[in-house]
């Protein structure tokens, strides 16, 4: 299938270059990932720009970063949608050659499953109805890259990931830190606020099995941040049900503030980063994604032009 070329002379693995490339930001990170040369995937991209008669990328030189240009941004979401379908494809002969259909394993975390699935899973429902699901709670970057690794989980999201020869993750959003507290609190007015607000103040927080949690209060003492943890939990309904009923503020992430379902809550976003928060997409490297799981990553990539 890599060689299949068509009458324009555009082959899959130039379209795999192109796509990776736009993917990690550099020809060497590109070829990292698909375990080609530099220079093997420079002549891909190289070709696939002769065919189309049109440049894919701008190429600033030095170290300024390489960046689609109009024509390859349309080529690039083209790949994209090629290179699932071809996968598909495949997926879907082999499914129906063991007579049997694998659900779809995601690993996931509460904000994830609340604010980043649902619309992904309505397009993966509305190609592929007879499709399962399975979304799995996932504690951990270490333990979730073990599972992918393994096949356990087909897909993940996790947060910050570290790199790994083992798995490919892709960035999809920033969700920095903010407070989240009841509309009529004393701190819900202020214009500039900061995280000094919690200085002092009560705090409902989620518990410290939690490495997030773990790494917010560290950074609350590296800025000489006390506030009061009066309740710990780790239900995100619970947190947000503690902080409507006056018990505390909260800092959590933005995502999971957006999501808040009590209509008395608010949250302020500081300027400041207190540590950086970045969610990504991931799956195993050795393992190719099954036709539902690139209809959902597509799903998902493209509801933040990942």
């Amino acid at each position: 299938m890599n060689s299949l070329i068509d009458q324009n002379g555009v082959d899959l693995r130039a379209l795999r270059a192109l796509v990776a490339v736009a993917d990690q930001g550099s020809f060497r990170s590109a070829a990292r990932s698909l375990g080609y040369t530099q220079s093997a995937i420079s002549h891909r991209i190289s070709a696939l720009e002769r065919a189309l008669g049109t440049e894919l990328f701008t190429r600033p030189g030095g170290r300024g970063a390489i960046s689609l240009t109009p024509a390859g941004e349309v080529a690039y979401r083209r790949s994209r949608r090629v290179l699932a379908e071809v996968q598909t494809l495949g997926a879907d002969i082999a499914e129906v050659s063991h007579g049997e259909r694998r659900p779809l394993r995601v690993g996931v975390f509460q904000t994830a499953t609340t604010g980043l699935l649902p619309g992904a899973l309505r397009v993966l429902r509305e190609q592929r109805p007879d499709v399962q699901v399975v979304l799995a709670e996932v504690q951990g970057n270490a333990q979730t890259f073990d599972r992918l690794a393994a096949g356990d989980l087909e897909l993940a999201f996790v947060v910050n990931p570290q790199p790994d020869e083992r798995i490919v993750s892709i960035p999809l959003l920033d969700d920095p830190f903010v407070i989240l507290t009841r509309r009529d609190s004393e701190i819900a007015a202020v214009s500039n606020p900061t995280f000094d607000l919690l200085d002092g103040a009560d705090i409902v927080a989620w518990n410290l099995r939690w490495r997030t949690q773990q790494e917010l209060e560290a950074a609350w003492r590296r800025r000489a941040i006390n506030p009061h943890v009066v309740y710990r939990t780790d239900d995100n309904l619970a947190l947000q049900r503690l902080v409507a009923a006056g018990h505390g503020h909260a800092c959590l992430d933005r995502l999971g503030a957006i999501d808040a379902i009590e209509p008395s809550l608010t949250w302020l976003e500081p300027d400041e980063i207190l540590i950086p928060r970045r969610i990504a997409l991931s799956h195993a490297r050795r393992l190719d994604p099954g036709g539902p799981a690139l209809i959902l990553m597509d799903a998902i990539r493209s509801q933040f032009g990942a």
